[in-house]
């Protein structure tokens, strides 16, 4: 027990630190374009960058949030699936809650989808295309994210190891209650659509 204990602890904790690596918050500030975290809804994930009008930068973070999840698992791999397991946890977790931003930190969304490509590329491509999919007829990026890591749970029993598959089904309320102020919106029919500027938005560049 307590050599499956330390197994798990020290992949997480590796897999937290590189999670909790502000991306957004980095490269927006390396861009001089200040806090993220006080542009449109505060978030430090890419659909907050994209925002600020810069989707090279919106881009970037995307694919750097993704990358630290498939690092993690990736390394911790080395020393086998339970510990590839405990890694993307800690990776997920680390992004949400980052030490260095009092925990306040993102959706989790990107880290998701890179620990799913780390954990089993066919459920990380599974996942990608129903966002994508989702993206495309709903236009709404938080319900593609609701919807893609859904679609991902069932797909990762069939296509990966029990473990694994759990922690990814365990991922889903997790993202949902990440979630819960675009749930919210959208139930109200005043969530955002990709590409479209909140009112928030739209008030700070009069302003300038």
């Amino acid at each position: 027990m307590l050599s499956t204990l330390i197994l798990v602890l020290g992949p997480f904790l590796l897999g937290y630190l590189l999670g909790s690596i502000p991306f957004g918050l980095l490269l927006t500030r390396a861009a001089g374009l200040g806090d993220i975290r006080k542009v449109g809804s505060g978030n430090i994930g890419a659909t907050n960058v994209l925002r600020t009008g810069r989707k090279g930068l919106a881009a970037a973070t995307l694919l750097l949030d993704a990358l630290k999840g498939v690092a993690a698992v990736l390394i911790a791999d080395q020393v086998g699936q339970l510990a590839a397991v405990g890694a993307a946890a800690g990776a997920v977790l680390g992004h949400m809650f980052p030490v260095w931003l009092s925990f306040k930190g993102g959706k989790g969304m990107a880290t998701a989808l890179g620990v799913m490509w780390g954990l089993s590329w066919p459920v990380g491509a599974i996942a990608c295309a129903g966002w994508l999919l989702c993206a495309a007829i709903f236009r709404y990026s938080s319900l593609a994210s609701l919807l893609s890591v859904l679609i991902a749970a069932p797909a990762a029993w069939l296509l990966t190891d029990p473990r694994a598959a759990t922690l990814l089904t365990l991922l889903v309320p997790l993202v949902w209650v990440r979630h819960h102020e675009n749930i919210a919106r959208l139930m109200k029919g005043n969530e955002p659509r990709i590409g479209q500027h909140t009112a928030n938005e739209s008030g700070n560049k009069a302003t300038k």
